[in-house]
Formats: structure tokens, sequence, C-alpha cells
């Protein structure tokens, strides 16, 4: 079975496109928590309110962190998504710490994104357009078929 960590942006469909592609496949997927709110929120709401922002926004970090972390060291594959409206700081952090752990990295970003990411690109080992090309990449890893 084939581990996947899908992390990076969160505000399209990306990640239920390459789940469904997936299907029939021997792989899971895991990714960050995608609901906006609870990933800013989960440190006040857990551990008590912050009258500054600084430590509202720290304390949701680490505890983030805690589940990016586990969900980067237990994969097999990290798929990084660089969406086209917001700038993703956190999803290149994810990416360092794949290519850190020797974590099989693919790259999903629109080509504007491609002189800026660089050096993120140079560390994968696919850079990606579109889920379906990724979902392409998933099934020939684990089954040797190019797509038809």
């Amino acid at each position: 079975m084939l581990k996947v960590y899908l992390s990076g942006e969160i505000h399209t469909d990306w990640r239920e496109r390459i789940i469904d592609g997936s299907q029939g496949l021997d792989v899971t997927f895991s990714s960050p928590v995608t609901d906006h709110a609870a990933s800013d929120d989960c440190g006040v709401a857990i551990m008590g309110e912050e009258s500054d922002k600084f430590w509202h926004d720290h304390k949701g970090a680490k505890l983030n962190a805690i589940r990016t972390r586990k969900g980067i060291e237990d994969a097999d594959v990290v798929v990084v998504r660089f969406g086209e409206k917001y700038k993703q700081w956190n999803a290149a952090f994810d990416a360092g710490m794949a290519a850190a752990l020797g974590k099989s990295l693919v790259i999903l970003q629109p080509a504007e994104h491609d002189h800026a990411l660089k050096e993120v690109d140079a560390a994968a080992l696919a850079v990606t357009r579109t889920p379906g090309e990724v979902v392409d990449i998933l099934r020939y890893v684990l089954t040797g078929k190019l797509p038809t």
C-alpha cells in the first residue's frame, strides 16, 4: 500500500480529484486539516483564548505541526499543491521537510509559479500541472501502467 500525504492549497477540490481518480489503486491518503477556520483556531479552541493574534496563530501552528509532521513522516509520497490565488508559505515548508526526510516529492503547480518555485521543483521527483497527472503518476508507480 502506498501512503500519500496531500499538502498545500486548501481552496479548491484538487485533493478530491486525486482521491477520486485513484479509486481501485492500493493507496491511502492523508492531509492537513483543510477547514480553514478550524486550522486557524484549533490552538485557542483547545488551549484557551489569546488577546494577541500572534499567540493565537502560534498555538494553532504548533498543533497543526503535530499532524503535518506525522503525515509527512508516515508518507511514501508527498504531493504539495501550490495554488494560483494565495501564497502558500506553509506548503513550501512542507515540501522542504519532505525533501529533507528523503520522501518522494511531487509538486502540483501552475506554470506561472515555475520561476518562484524553481528550488522546490529541483527537489521534486515530478512537477505536475493537474491532479490527473498526479493520479497517472500514482497509477504508474503502483502498476507500471501508462495512461491510455
